[in-house]
């Protein structure tokens, strides 16, 4: 049988439009943070994958407050990544002084602070969120300026769990960053949307194989 590959963030988008919150958008990127920082760039109506492949891989994006990543196919921190990724999240709790950080993977982490946060009103919980919000907002901004996209989804644990409070935050800050001034959602699409793409992918092939009337 013929086999095909795809980048795990794409395929979020992909069902993000066909399924979630990118439905009826011709130019969007989608946004993940979970294990990594990520983005799929949808442009007419089509993934923009890149010459290499390699589109949206906006964790080694240059950002101020982070050191620059060097050598960038072997492990290192540095860029957006360490900025904003999920890894940043329990580090920036712990030096705000926010008890008890939960133990567990990084990302994992990451989700129950900001859903923590989000449900209460603290001051500490306004500051996590209002700081995490703005080393969001700065990656994106580079990346809103380039493509001047209609709508960018937010996917993944470490800004789904943040609800509505982290989204509004992110796209005040966003808006004082960026000309461009494209609208924040919370992606839909929320029970394994990577494999919810994948199938979305195999159908649409599938589909084209049966009903082409080409050959």
């Amino acid at each position: 049988m013929p086999v095909e590959y795809e980048n795990d963030v794409n395929l979020v988008a992909v069902a993000e439009q066909r399924l979630g919150a990118a439905r009826g958008h011709e130019d969007f990127v989608l946004f993940w943070n979970e294990g990594g920082l990520g983005a799929a760039l949808v442009l007419g109506g089509r993934l923009h994958r890149g010459w290499t492949g390699g589109a949206g891989e906006v964790g080694f994006l240059p950002v101020p407050g982070a050191p620059l990543v060097r050598q960038v196919t072997k492990a290192n921190s540095g860029g957006y990544q360490e900025l904003a990724g999920s890894q940043a999240v329990p580090r920036l709790a712990r030096e705000l002084g926010i008890a008890p950080i939960p133990s567990g993977p990084y990302a994992e982490v990451a989700a129950a602070l900001l859903e923590r946060a989000a449900a209460e009103d603290t001051d500490l919980s306004r500051r996590l969120l209002q700081t995490y919000a703005t080393r969001l907002a700065t990656g994106l901004a580079a990346l809103v300026s380039v493509l001047d996209p209609e709508l960018v989804v937010l996917s993944g644990a470490s800004l789904t769990s943040g609800g509505e409070r982290l989204r509004s935050l992110v796209q005040d800050e966003l808006e004082e960053l960026a000309a461009a001034r494209p609208r924040l959602v919370i992606g839909d699409v929320r029970e394994h949307p990577v494999l919810r793409g994948a199938l979305e992918s195999a159908l649409a092939a599938t589909r084209d194989e049966v009903f082409d009337t080409s050959r």
